[in-house]
């Protein structure tokens, strides 16, 4: 059996000339850019996805700090807990809401969508730079005042925002029970503001898709993460506005005595919930896209296939950003909505997990019949399909309104969520990193240390999540600080598991110890260069030298389809085959 070039066409690409037959823009000859200008004033969309990547990793540092600080809480409740101290009940709020909070909006959407669809949609699309290079550079700017803000949040008068990452009134209103008036406050601002930074952001990853690439690149020639990019942030564009507006009417009853939400004074509260969620479950594509797009150009590549039904793929992906926006309200189920909407929402619930199911299957079938590498990027997007894969089902069970009604608020929810997210976020930056960071920096990672890393990280996070499955069963409900304090909910026979669940996060952090080991071995030590190809795949990203430079390619490339399908060469330098394009 012939082995395929990878992905979904049999296009060829080739650098050489414009669209008109002349050369090309001479982009090689960029003069080099001082420090203020390359790093912190930079309108390069290459360095705008480094910001947001290693801003986005700072965040989440603090994010796995606040989750070990809870944990450890959990598993040994009122003791001393190593560099953090004792927790009270007001601190254990306040970890929870902002361990949420920090780890989808300031780590899952800046890294999986700004960070990597920066770098890679010119690159792979073969243009230069964002259609908007200095909105681009602004949405950075305002995102990073946004994580400032939240930071500050926690330095106010009552400490940080303490009433759960999706903000439910009366907890975050101008209420007794907002225990953070002004945290409360900059937290709302900085989830605004995060939210103007993504909106100037997906307007450049859209218009540049659409309207900058390779002459003889059409829509179905774009590679899959391209794509996935693209449809997120139409996705996010179309579901933030009623949100936007939520937190303007929150920051007015907080700040301003208007009662939007306020039941007391004719206010819904339960208004809060549609507007969030309303966002809220699109919100779950919008990360998990690109992450979908990532593992599918990663796992074609590796099995040395083309992508299985690459347009089968995208029709499913259309639909199930359609289908996002009807599925709210699973999440209102004990919120004293009207007992037929609920079924109807089960409903929409159950058809939207059939389009996510065929992406899962498209890539099982793409590996069939592979010549499969077990790569450092490739285990991380088979555990990326797998792990997500176990999310998807158990959430079956709570998108029945049914069976909602008591797991809802349970650790089964918790363990559900991020059996979604952490493949997501967590597995998806380190699929992502892996593969694309020999084109980032020119050099290769450690494979050795890259596996040990891999498998201590899917061991660890397993090790949190699976116990939680069966602490939420037998009756563990969310957001209990002690459950000493709760005769009824103390249940000392689960304690076991809630200790398990607390070593595996110490397990998976630790594993980051290896990541950084590799980081630094790697890039200051071996220093073994990449080479503009190294794992022989067939994007467009892979033609221009590592790193790229301003610009990205010494001449544009045009991309053509050839009258066959070509065979991988056995030697790297053979890869591209160099035919000429046909005549105009």
């Amino acid at each position: 059996m012939s082995q395929t070039a990878t992905h979904h066409d049999h296009g060829t690409a080739t650098q050489g000339h414009d669209a008109h037959g002349h050369d090309s823009h001479g982009h090689g000859h960029h003069e080099e850019p001082g420090f203020i200008k390359k790093y912190l004033w930079s309108t390069d969309h290459k360095m705008i996805a480094q910001q947001y990547m290693w801003t986005g990793v700072a965040m989440a540092l603090i994010g796995g700090y606040l989750a070990y600080a809870f944990r450890m809480q959990l598993a040994f409740p009122g003791k001393f807990i190593p560099a953090y101290g004792y927790m009270s009940s007001l601190q254990y709020n306040t970890a929870v809401t902002n361990h949420g909070t920090i780890m989808i909006f300031w780590f899952a959407m800046p890294v999986l969508i700004a960070a990597f669809g920066n770098f890679l949609i010119p690159l792979m699309i073969g243009c230069d730079d964002m259609v908007f290079p200095r909105i681009n550079r602004l949405s950075y700017q305002v995102f990073l005042l946004s994580a400032i803000i939240l930071i500050a949040s926690f330095l106010v008068p009552g400490g940080g925002f303490n009433g759960a990452w999706t903000a439910y009134p009366p907890l975050s209103g101008n209420s007794e029970y907002n225990m953070a008036h002004w945290g409360s406050t900059l937290w709302v601002l900085a989830v605004a503001l995060e939210f103007v930074a993504f909106l100037l952001g997906g307007i450049n990853f859209i218009t540049t898709a659409m309207n900058s690439r390779a002459p003889g690149m059409r829509l179905w020639d774009m590679p899959l993460v391209v794509w996935m990019i693209v449809i997120a942030s139409i996705l996010f564009m179309a579901s933030v506005g009623p949100l936007i507006a939520g937190a303007v009417m929150l920051l007015f009853d907080q700040n301003f005595g208007t009662f939007f939400f306020a039941p007391e004074r004719g206010g819904d509260p339960v208004l809060w919930q549609h507007l969030f969620w309303f966002f809220g479950h699109p919100e779950v594509y919008v990360v998990l896209l690109p992450a979908m797009g990532m593992s599918g150009d990663i796992i074609a590549t590796f099995s040395r296939k083309k992508l299985f039904a690459y347009k089968t793929l995208l029709y499913t992906v259309f639909g199930t950003g359609i289908i996002s926006f009807f599925v709210w309200a699973h999440h209102q189920f004990i919120a004293g909505i009207d007992p037929r909407m609920a079924n109807i929402f089960t409903v929409t619930t159950l058809i939207i997990s059939v389009p996510i199911a065929e992406m899962c299957f498209l890539f099982i079938a793409t590996l069939y019949g592979g010549s499969i590498t077990l790569t450092v990027p490739m285990l991380w997007g088979l555990a990326f399909v797998g792990e997500f894969l176990l999310g998807g089902v158990t959430g079956i069970f709570l998108g029945a309104s049914g069976a909602d009604i008591f797991f809802h608020d349970s650790y089964f929810v918790v363990a559900h969520f991020h059996y979604t997210f952490v493949p997501i976020a967590i597995i998806g930056f380190f699929m992502g990193f892996t593969y694309w960071s020999p084109k980032m920096f020119g050099l290769m990672l450690d494979e050795t240390l890259g596996k040990i890393h891999f498998w201590i990280t899917i061991v660890g996070f397993n090790m949190i999540f699976i116990p939680l499955f069966f602490t939420g069963l037998w009756g563990d409900h969310r957001r209990i600080y002690n459950y000493n304090n709760f005769s009824e909910l103390a249940r000392p026979e689960l304690q076991d598991l809630r200790i398990i669940a607390t070593v595996g996060l110490l397990i998976m952090i630790s594993a980051q110890v290896f990541f950084v080991i590799n980081l630094v071995k790697s890039y200051f030590v071996t220093k073994k260069k990449a080479g503009d190809n190294p794992w022989k795949a067939n994007t467009l990203e892979w033609q221009c030298p590592s790193p790229p430079p301003h610009g990205n390619f010494a001449t544009m490339p045009n991309v053509y389809r050839g009258p066959y399908e070509y065979s991988l060469p056995e030697r790297e330098s053979d890869f591209w085959p160099q035919n000429e394009p046909p005549a105009a």
